[in-house]
């Protein structure tokens, strides 16, 4: 699934590309809004909320789009060769000769302006956004001190924008298990400003680097490893999680406890 500043970079994206301009065709490819027909109207811009994209149509109409596992937006220009099966399609937004498609989303709604907060309003603080707020991510992680740091890092009610990858590496650089619990960890106010560190360097760049080491297979510290890339032990794997939502947590036994 794709992380918060992955969600980022495809909102500026989707906002260079379409903002301004009027749209000329829109297909729907949901049942739900299968009809629906905004061509004419311009699109006024387009912002990510934590792992959630919100494009902004007309005076009263937000495209709420969610990417879930395997979603994507592609822009170009009408005539470009798709990237992924036509069939997999289920947004195509087209504004003169600009095309954007957006992939196997997970979500896909149309909502009245007014509505943006049924979408998005049980978000904590988003480690991109201009809500963030130590204070609060703290406060939300503590509610519930029993729960395991990498679970309540996951809960996008408590902060907006970590996925597997970052929790996985966060819990290393804090030098705790995944299972520890988020009340026995020391100085949780440095790992959300870590958190946030480490997003807002990786927002420009694609790769979610967090060793500072941009070169191939060595941009994490246990995410996908084989061997810490710190002291060299093999890297511990287990999966978690309900059938097709499974999560593979990795940590290294020797760096954390």
């Amino acid at each position: 699934m794709p992380e918060g500043d992955a969600v980022w970079r495809t909102a500026r994206s989707l906002d260079r590309a379409l903002s301004g301009r009027v749209l000329t065709s829109t297909d729907f490819r949901v049942p739900a809004h299968a009809t629906a027909d905004l061509s004419g109207q311009p699109v006024t811009g387009s912002i990510a909320r934590g792992k959630h994209l919100l494009t902004r149509i007309g005076n009263d109409v937000t495209l709420h789009t969610h990417l879930k596992m395997e979603g994507s937006w592609v822009t170009g220009r009408v005539g470009d060769r798709w990237r992924s099966p036509a069939h997999t399609a289920r947004v195509v937004l087209r504004a003169g000769d600009v095309e954007a498609v957006g992939f196997s989303l997970g979500v896909v709604e149309l909502l009245p302006r007014s509505a943006e907060a049924d979408a998005v309003g049980h978000l904590g603080p988003d480690l991109l956004g201009a809500d963030w707020s130590v204070d609060r991510a703290l406060g939300n992680l503590l509610r519930d001190p029993a729960r395991p740091l990498a679970q309540a890092l996951l809960d996008q009610r408590n902060l907006a924008g970590i996925g597997n990858v970052y929790a996985a590496e966060l819990c290393f650089l804090t030098g705790r298990l995944p299972t520890t619990p988020v009340g026995e960890v020391e100085r949780l106010e440095r790992l959300l400003a870590r958190a946030h560190q480490l997003l807002m360097l990786n927002r420009d760049r694609p790769g979610m680097v967090t060793t500072g080491d941009t070169r191939r297979g060595r941009s994490h510290w246990v995410y996908g490893q084989r061997a810490c890339q710190r002291c060299g032990t093999a890297v511990r794997r287990e999966e978690q999680g309900e059938p097709g939502r499974e999560r593979i947590r990795y940590w290294c036994p020797s760096c954390q406890r």
